[in-house]
């Protein structure tokens, strides 16, 4: 296995570099070491290598982006995040490939960045840059004036990644009996039909940059239809229905998206904002004896923050809130779920020592999750972090389901 990941790992390098004619080479490696604060145990032992090759001419450029990640001392994964070629024109660019693709305003949470689906298989820990996955996509931008027309197709859908049951992000679904599943529906077959589409207009004025955004697209995260069986046993003299059986079948459906986000300076203060209004979502329900637990909804979500600084202190507050509409008795999830973020960054020692505090705060579970980190570059090339990941709060909720995952960590990396 990693005979043969090493193998196409070489065959990319040297394929690229003879067709781009020695291109511009750059990257890093880093070594990143987390010990779970509870049981002493490691929580992760991970070696990263990652390389950009890229060349830029007047009409033409290309990028590719191979990572290799190295687990414990067994398990090699080689990740392909990005490869694409560019195309420019007098009006507008083209971008084919292989493509991370960012939107919104927002910082650590994804409300109208939902072009490139997630990697969660380490819940929100790693590098967001590293979170997002890339995908395959034909990008148009087409510039007028201050604006910008971006325009994206995405012939084949990817959904995010989540943990397998051998992780211990991984959490099991909370059903009455042992479900059995049926993954026959989970895939969606790429064509034509199944493509995704997605349509932003960005503007850059004097006093405020904003977007617009609309997409056809899938629910990355696949609906859970259960089908359950019932048989009537005599309790007591009196026939009642007792759940015997749950079969389970994911399966991803369609999500129209429109949104936007903006952000403005104020005095010296830098107010963002950024929403979107998701239609045809579907939410399971807790009645253990319907046939199919699901109910369709639409429902909003949005962020407005607020950048600051107080002398070298750096600050960023957010408010998140997601709002089901119409919603009933018996969703999953409330109907109302609110969410901060909190962010304080302080730089001394000629920005080479960074100090900096990021917290999401569950207001509706009242959980938490606390990251404190330190950072030191001994020059452009060599850092070294020191950092901690803390989950506090009832284990219903999403950062409290994780409590007893708190870490502290180290990263050592080096970019060339």
């Amino acid at each position: 296995m990693r005979k043969n990941i090493a193998i196409l790992l070489i065959g990319l390098v040297s394929g690229f570099a003879t067709m781009a004619q020695s291109p511009d080479i750059s990257g890093f490696v880093r070594t990143y070491e987390g010990v779970n604060t509870e049981t002493g145990d490691f929580s992760i032992i991970q070696q990263t290598a990652s390389l950009n090759f890229e060349k830029r001419g007047e009409k033409v450029s290309f990028k590719a982006n191979p990572m290799l990640y190295l687990y414990n001392t067994d398990s090699l994964q080689l990740r392909l995040r990005e490869v694409y070629m560019d195309m420019y024109f007098k009006n507008f660019d083209i971008r084919i490939g292989k493509q991370q693709i960012v939107w919104g305003k927002a910082d650590g949470v994804f409300i109208t960045d939902i072009v490139s689906p997630l990697d969660l298989s380490e819940f929100l820990l790693p590098d967001f840059d590293e979170i997002r996955q890339g995908v395959i996509a034909s990008k148009i931008d087409y510039y007028f004036g201050n604006s910008t027309i971006e325009a994206i197709w995405m012939p084949a859908f990817s959904p995010n990644l989540r943990p397998d049951a051998r992780s211990d992000w991984y959490i099991a679904p909370d059903f009455p009996v042992t479900p059995t599943f049926d993954w026959s529906k989970n895939a969606v077959n790429p064509s034509l039909e199944n493509g995704e589409l997605f349509l932003k207009w960005s503007a850059m004025t004097s006093k405020i940059d904003f977007e617009l955004m609309g997409g056809y697209t899938w629910d990355d995260n696949p609906a859970m239809h259960v089908q359950k069986t019932i048989s009537i046993d005599t309790i007591q003299g009196v026939p009642t229905p007792v759940l015997t059986g749950i079969s389970v079948t994911p399966q991803h459906h369609r999500l129209s998206v429109i949104g936007g986000s903006f952000s403005t300076e104020i005095k010296g203060l830098i107010l963002r904002g950024e929403g979107a209004y998701y239609n045809g979502k579907y939410f399971q329900t807790e009645n253990p004896l319907a046939t199919d637990a699901l109910v369709q909804k639409d429902y909003l979500n949005y962020v407005v923050g607020l950048d600051f600084s107080i002398k070298d202190v750096k600050l960023s507050a957010q408010f998140i809130q997601k709002y089901i509409l119409d919603y009933e008795d018996g969703i999953n999830e409330n109907e109302f779920h609110n969410t901060a973020t909190f962010l304080a960054r302080y730089d001394m020692m000629r920005e080479t020592l960074h100090l900096e505090l990021f917290s999401y705060i569950g207001l509706s579970d009242s959980d938490a999750l606390i990251r404190p980190k330190i950072s030191y570059d001994f020059d452009d090339s060599f850092s070294l972090l020191f950092g901690a990941n803390i989950f506090v709060g009832d284990e219903g909720g999403q950062f409290g389901q994780y409590r007893d995952n708190s870490m502290i960590y180290t990263k050592i990396k080096y970019s060339f």
